[in-house]
């Protein structure tokens, strides 16, 4: 490995009433991939913030190949080499892939810097895409894009720059298994180019594959710097979190009942789904599994009603029923995790008390529809309590929360109406790891009370740890189930890619 061409020296950041960063170092060689681990709010961000030129330190001095830099602006990092790729995308959805490239930094005839020279801009951009096998036209709106595809739009934008440091936030949390591949093939050549990378996830198991180093931060502080080849995970944990967390997936008694909540026959979608049939246990979770675009999303907003159905039936506790939109599943007892939480699942400027609340006034409303205003802040603070949600008071927006605490608030509105069935899509993406862990020994509680819960997730592992049985999806058909008891990645991947 060469030297180093980065360094970060007790890096401080003070914002109003908290201190950020507190004497943080950290450093990058060339040609490295450096993972940056902690839980949400332990300061990786800011750092990196500070890096990119977000933020300027209040103390604190960095050294760029061996001379000490400021940053004032994004731009100024930029033009010295360094590029960061958010986890929330930051591109123009009215835009084509090509504009979005290369926006600000178009291609100009070399005699006449007005007038766009659109044949050589779309050879390099059809040259980017080509590296990272990307399978979409230059001219495509990003707005007609998957949220995979634009993903991998914002890499692409990120490598058109030739950066001599590349900061990936989640770089793969909505990637498929080629496309992360993909990621991964380009992630190594550009080590091979000399291109430092610093690299933040959450998904442990993935970044042996990739990282080099790995540097731990903790509630704003440097806690140390390892080999990841001869580090262990759950050594990493430890020192994320500040305890061992033992098994990352709790355990819990055997599953074994036989009382059917839920019976899907038949069900159908023209051109999405296609003769699904299973049942769904009380108590029970019960994992749906596949690659992205095997219609498990689609199948959980089918039975949450936000889809129509062309056929089939759907029985609950024995009934059949017809959903045919959201109120109608929320009635019968169904709830809906999605997997956008800022999205579709919150009011982000709304306070944790109205997000908890929301769907849930008229039971909290006398009988003329005035809303007991004590009893619904009663009910969030034991919510809040119950679920160990992480706010300074009931009316602080949900923006400000972490991940995993804005994944609980929705929660806490199913469980506020006592839903017996749970649909849980992705439930920890974007997470950090004593997030998750909390959100798995509350999915425990939910089903030892008695409640069911259906668990839709691209980690196997988390598959594999979390639930009773397995369903496994491709092309919008169930292609196998498997038992906890049999079932490996290797035979879930099996079935996940059976051809039709």
């Amino acid at each position: 490995m060469s030297d180093l061409f980065l360094q970060m020296n007790n890096i401080t950041k003070r914002f109003p009433g908290v201190v950020a960063l507190s004497n943080v170092g950290f450093t990058l060689r060339r040609g490295e991939v450096h993972a940056l681990l902690g839980e949400n709010g332990a300061g990786k961000s800011t750092l990196m913030k500070i890096l990119s030129g977000v933020y300027q330190p209040d103390e604190g001095e960095i050294l760029f190949e061996g001379r000490s830099v400021t940053f004032a602006s994004p731009l100024e990092a930029q033009l010295l080499g360094i590029t960061i790729i958010h986890q929330e995308f930051n591109l123009f959805p009215d835009l084509t892939v090509e504009e979005n490239i290369f926006i600000g930094r178009e291609f100009c005839k070399k005699n006449n810097r007005w007038q766009l020279d659109a044949k050589t801009q779309r050879q390099k951009v059809q040259t980017i895409l080509d590296t990272l096998n990307l399978k979409i036209k230059p001219e495509t709106r990003v707005a007609d894009l998957t949220v995979a595809q634009q993903q991998m739009v914002e890499i692409a934008k990120a490598i058109s720059v030739n950066a001599k440091i590349l900061i990936m936030d989640e770089p793969t949390a909505a990637l498929t298994e080629s496309e992360i591949d993909s990621l991964f093939n380009v992630t190594r050549l550009l080590k091979q180019q000399g291109t430092g990378i610093v690299y933040i996830s959450h998904r442990l198991e993935e970044l042996a594959l990739i990282a080099d180093r790995a540097t731990v931060m903790r509630d704003g502080q440097f806690i140390g710097t390892v080999d990841y080849e001869t580090v262990q995970i759950s050594d990493l944990i430890a020192m994320m979190v500040g305890r061992k967390l033992g098994d990352i997936y709790p355990r819990r008694p055997p599953f074994t009942g036989r009382d059917a909540v839920l019976e899907v026959k038949n069900l159908t979608r023209k051109d999405v789904l296609h003769d699904i049939h299973f049942s769904l246990y009380r108590g029970e979770i019960l994992g749906l599994s596949g690659l992205m675009g095997a219609g498990r999303t689609e199948l959980a907003r089918a039975l949450f009603g936000a889809d129509k159905i062309d056929g089939g039936e759907i029985k609950l506790h024995g009934k059949a029923v017809a959903i045919s939109s959201v109120h109608q599943a929320i009635e019968q007892g169904i709830g809906y995790l999605t997997e956008d939480r800022k999205k579709e699942g919150l009011a982000l400027g709304l306070s944790v008390e109205l997000n908890i609340m929301l769907g849930n006034y008229p039971e909290y409303s006398d009988a003329f529809g005035i809303v007991k205003e004590k009893r619904c802040q009663q009910t969030s603070e034991q919510l809040v309590n119950a679920l160990r949600i992480k706010t300074p008071h009931l009316q602080q927006p949900a923006l400000h929360l972490s991940g995993g605490n804005q994944q609980k608030i929705i929660i806490a509105r199913w469980v506020c109406k006592d839903t017996d069935i749970l649909i849980f899509d992705e439930p920890t993406r974007g997470i950090d790891v004593g997030a998750k862990l909390e959100i798995y020994e509350l999915m425990n509680r939910l089903v030892a009370k008695g409640k069911s819960i259906i668990m839709i997730s691209s980690e196997l592992p988390e598959i594999l740890g979390m639930c009773d049985r397995i369903l496994v999806m491709r092309n919008g058909r169930i292609t196998g189930e498997l038992d906890n008891a049999t079932a490996t990645q290797e035979n879930i991947m099996k079935y996940a890619t059976l051809e039709d």
